[in-house]
């Protein structure tokens, strides 16, 4: 819970500033971590602490350099010589044989899947998927969970004003902690599922 506390410190430090200092913050905040600023800033937005318009330029904002950050730390990294070496490699081989097959689908649906964002678009870059591919299905994606995600806060905190109060911030950091145990529910499965590829290279090889 230190990230959310984390989220709530910055926008919070930044209502009362200047619209534009507001505005980076959130954009700073849907960078690290979209889904815990979409809730929040949704909230926020119910009870008319922050607008609607700015709430929700920001966090798209806020997304797409995200978006576009991963991708760039994968395609950096590939330019490096003892990184490179894993672009056609064993080590690598399933997992890009998996993106091959269903890359427009995992790239759209990443954001809606904890863990898998940072995974799928960092090697997006590495093995550079052209852009004309990355792009629409990121930021497809990216809006579509946005937009959900912020809605959603935005109709339980106008719903939920008056018979919940604070209680409303207790429910928001549950539903967070779900998010967080199903983004390790699905790297396990992953870390699971890459053992069995590399021991099946493995026999193979043998």
């Amino acid at each position: 819970m230190d990230l959310f506390a984390f989220i709530t410190h910055t926008i919070d430090s930044a209502l009362g500033s200047s619209t534009l200092l507001l505005s980076l913050a959130i954009i700073i905040c849907a960078f690290l971590l979209e889904d815990i600023s979409c809730i929040i800033v949704g909230l926020l937005a119910a009870d008319g602490i922050v607008s609607i318009p700015l709430a929700a330029v920001s966090l798209y904002i806020g997304i797409v350099l995200g978006d576009t950050v991963l991708y760039s730390l994968g395609a950096i990294a590939r330019t490096h010589p003892r990184l490179a070496q894993y672009i056609d490699h064993d080590f690598t081989s399933s997992f890009r044989s998996w993106l091959d097959r269903r890359y427009a689908l995992t790239i759209f649906s990443a954001h809606f899947v904890p863990g898998l964002r940072f995974t799928s678009y960092v090697a997006s870059g590495f093995f550079r998927y052209p852009l004309s591919r990355y792009i629409p299905a990121a930021i497809a994606g990216g809006l579509l969970l946005g937009t959900a995600l912020f809605s959603l806060s935005y109709w339980f905190g106008n719903a939920t004003a008056e018979w919940l109060g604070p209680a409303r911030w207790i429910i928001a950091a549950a539903f967070l902690l779900v998010f967080f145990f199903i983004g390790r529910r699905n790297l396990y499965e992953y870390r699971l599922v890459k053992q069995e590829s590399d021991i099946d290279v493995d026999t193979r090889v043998r």
